[in-house]
């Protein structure tokens, strides 16, 4: 993580600890449960902060999105073309994944443009 950034949210915490924000939290005293079983747990809480945020990591969005379309594939008839074009974009969506894994180069670009998209949100 960018040291500014790290900086900025540990101030940012700090501040609403003192003005009381996290005293009557949901859950308070409970230990979290986490949904996302494909994210790794020692990025879990950080993912849930984020995806509360309104931010999903690119990785993740795109296992979202090919998990709307294996749904809406499960739901259309055999046969129809309809079925034909939602099986090219699952395919589409399957082979971007599979190069955002493989390519640590192209991967690497799109978590740096999701880090800027943060560190803006938050300043």
């Amino acid at each position: 993580m960018i040291p500014g950034f790290e900086k900025l949210v540990e101030q940012r915490i700090q501040k609403a600890q003192k003005e009381g924000v996290f005293d009557n939290l949901e859950g308070r005293g409970r230990p979290l449960t986490f949904k996302d079983e494909h994210v790794p747990e020692e990025l879990r809480l950080a993912h849930k902060i984020l995806k509360n945020a309104g931010f999903l990591p690119p990785e993740i969005e795109l296992k979202k999105k090919i998990t709307q379309v294996e749904h809406l594939l499960e739901a259309t008839e055999f046969g129809s073309p309809q079925r034909a074009a939602i099986q090219k974009k699952l395919n589409y969506l399957l082979t971007k994944l599979n190069t955002a894994r493989g390519s640590t180069a192209s991967f690497s670009l799109m978590t740096e443009h999701y880090r800027e998209t943060i560190i803006k949100r938050l300043s």
